[in-house]
């Protein structure tokens, strides 16, 4: 009975036929042993995630272990970010525009630039066309995804853009027809009633340049918002941020056409008029009702918000008040909105929140925008701040480098990567400050420090981006290859399972391992089950030339 209760169905001999040889039965007990299923609860599914974190965190992964592309959907203080970090085996396309920009942006203070960064270490750049089959596979899975989270504005996007990078260049930002248009329109037509799909799609318009279409797209939502249920309206706050970031960004210039349009879609919104295609520049009358509205619906939020009930489009709500405060009034007015709705929930709770954690993330990006009008120390304090809050947050850390690298010595930005490093280490931390060594051309020892006294910690032992990284700075960059072979056994030691790291040996380190190494490498992969694929074609030929 006990094995009943460990095994399924396990398998049992004739009870009227005994056996003779005792080597035939224990053959037959070993042949048992390998059909033997252990299990806790045999159901119709392996096992079940309750938690809505936790099932979204698995198909988070799943679209980056594809290469896709995803927002943000979660706190960077959460458990699932941190465990996602600590995991990764090569750079996130949001993380890796990150550090390119940080790239750029101390290279350009350089007389003498030096093209070398973690992207071009990793040959990121090889990857830029990514395969058409692929994305079109991840494209299919997360529109299957979407029954399980339906009108989920972040795995629309996804699956959105997936479908245009199964048309076009990763990069590629000039498309006459917006590759994801088919699929839109036919995501639009199964609910129409899904105000966010309207605000994702009107954005991929955007972005391919196609802004008359995007303008079209808004316009068409927005409008038909009177005739929705009242369940989706509460999601027009979001809509009409989106809209007016696009305009902003279509052309930011002052006395421009986008900008007027920009205020005639916050001035719908902050006065809660029925909105209507733009036609000129908002009356001051209509100005003063939008400040207004948005001023008695920020009070209307201090309640749910205290009582933690904080959601995007709130978020979105408060965006749009700054927004609409700094095209009027100016950034001093917009700042002192964002300032205010951090004082409306207490300081633990904005550690997990990640509506909250967005709302930190553009009141830094409106500091750093209008820094010549502000006190560097204002700009440093509340980069600083926000670092002490969400000491795992990219963007936090890109406009930390960017903003001391303009305002400071580049030993100051040292001392505060070391500082961090102690206090909270993390894989984002070193990779940014690995990132600007080598973007300043940071010596060969300070390097090779970094990285040996970040895989000495005991969390980041295991990181196999850092490994990656030390294992490609080595052969690449210093040229020493056969530290980059030290490093190499060091790596598959520490992280065993990568796949990667096993990868990196055979293509990249072929000329430097003899051939029987690599033959004992390929020996313990398959002991350990990382299955190497070979081509049908040279099987087929050793198969013929056995014969």
């Amino acid at each position: 009975m006990s094995r009943d209760l460990d095994q399924w169905m396990p398998l049992r001999p004739d009870s009227g036929r005994v056996s003779h040889d005792a080597a035939v039965a224990d053959a037959e007990d070993d042949e048992q042993l390998l059909s033997i299923i252990l299990y806790e609860d045999v159901s119709d599914y392996l096992f079940s995630l309750n938690s809505e974190e936790a099932r979204m965190s698995l198909v988070s992964q799943f679209i980056d272990f594809y290469e896709g592309r995803i927002a943000q959907w979660t706190c960077t203080n959460s458990s699932s970010w941190v465990e996602k970090a600590l995991s990764l085996e090569s750079l996130p396309y949001s993380l890796l525009e990150d550090l390119r920009k940080m790239h750029d942006v101390v290279n350009g203070k350089l007389t003498n630039p030096i093209s070398i960064s973690l992207d071009l270490l990793l040959n990121c750049s090889d990857d830029s066309n990514m395969r058409s089959n692929m994305m079109k596979f991840l494209r299919n899975a997360i529109l299957l995804c979407l029954k399980a989270f339906p009108q989920n504005y972040i795995l629309e996007e996804a699956a959105l853009v997936a479908e245009e990078l199964s048309n076009t260049r990763m990069n590629s930002v000039s498309c006459s027809v917006t590759p994801c248009r088919a699929l839109a329109k036919t995501l639009l037509k199964n609910n129409r009633q899904d105000l966010l799909l309207c605000g994702v799609y009107a954005q991929r318009e955007a972005f391919f340049g196609n802004i008359d279409h995007s303008r079209k797209v808004f316009d068409m939502a927005l409008s038909s918002i009177e005739g929705l249920p009242l369940d989706v309206r509460p999601n027009a706050s979001l809509l009409y941020f989106w809209y007016a970031e696009v305009e902003l960004a279509n052309n930011p210039s002052e006395n421009s056409d986008s900008l007027l349009r920009a205020m005639h879609i916050l001035c719908c919104l902050g006065s809660g008029a029925r909105y209507t295609p733009f036609k000129g520049q908002p009356s001051s009358l209509q100005q003063l009702r939008a400040r207004q509205g948005f001023k008695d619906r920020i009070k209307m939020l201090s309640t749910s918000w205290a009582r933690g009930i904080i959601d995007d489009h709130s978020a979105a709500l408060i965006c749009s008040a700054a927004l609409f405060e700094e095209l009027t009034s100016g950034w001093a007015s917009a700042l002192e909105i964002l300032e205010h709705s951090f004082t409306m929930v207490l300081p633990e709770r904005r550690r997990h929140s990640r509506q909250l954690e967005f709302l930190f993330n553009y009141y830094v990006r409106m500091l750093c925008k209008n820094r010549m009008g502000l006190k560097s120390s204002k700009i440093w304090e509340a980069i600083v701040k926000g670092l002490q809050i969400y000491p795992f947050n990219p963007r936090l850390h890109n406009a930390l480098v960017e903003v001391s690298h303009l305002y400071s010595s580049p030993n100051k930005l040292r001392w505060i990567f070391d500082d961090y490093s102690q206090k909270k280490p993390s894989v984002i931390t070193w990779l940014y400050a690995l990132s600007f060594e080598m973007s300043t051309g940071g010596s060969q020892h300070r390097i090779r420090g970094l990285f040996e006294r970040a895989l000495e910690d005991d969390k980041l032992h295991n990181s196999v981006i850092l490994w990656r990284c030390y294992i490609e700075y080595e052969r690449t960059v210093a040229c020493n290859t056969s530290a980059a072979k030290r490093v190499f056994f060091r790596a598959i030691h520490s992280c065993p399972w990568s796949k990667k790291l096993w990868l990196d040996g055979f293509l990249k380190l072929d000329s430097i391992l003899t051939v029987k190494e690599l033959s004992d490498l390929q020996e313990v992969m398959r002991d350990k089950e990382l299955n190497l694929r070979t081509d049908i074609y040279e099987i087929l030929l050793q198969d013929e030339m056995d014969t």
